[in-house]
């Protein structure tokens, strides 16, 4: 079951690589007044690894309060 889950992970990391460097053009963002130019390649790589992070965060979170709640 590891390997199906690490073919999946794989899977999706190349296909978002291939979309960022196929999408190199300059795109604007804006939230709370704030606006940022930068290519769309650099976006989708910062906002797949910030999903990673508050992703595996958010597991761990759980985890730790479902395994908290079983101790007497």
């Amino acid at each position: 079951m590891r390997w199906v889950y690490m073919a999946v992970v794989v899977a999706i990391a190349a296909a978002t690589l291939v979309f960022a460097v196929q999408n190199l053009q300059r795109v604007t963002i804006s939230f709370l007044g704030l606006s940022m130019s930068a290519p769309l390649a650099f976006l989708v790589v910062v906002i797949y690894l910030l999903g990673m992070a508050t992703g595996g965060s958010a597991w761990a979170l759980m985890r730790w309060a479902v395994e908290g709640s079983r101790r007497p």
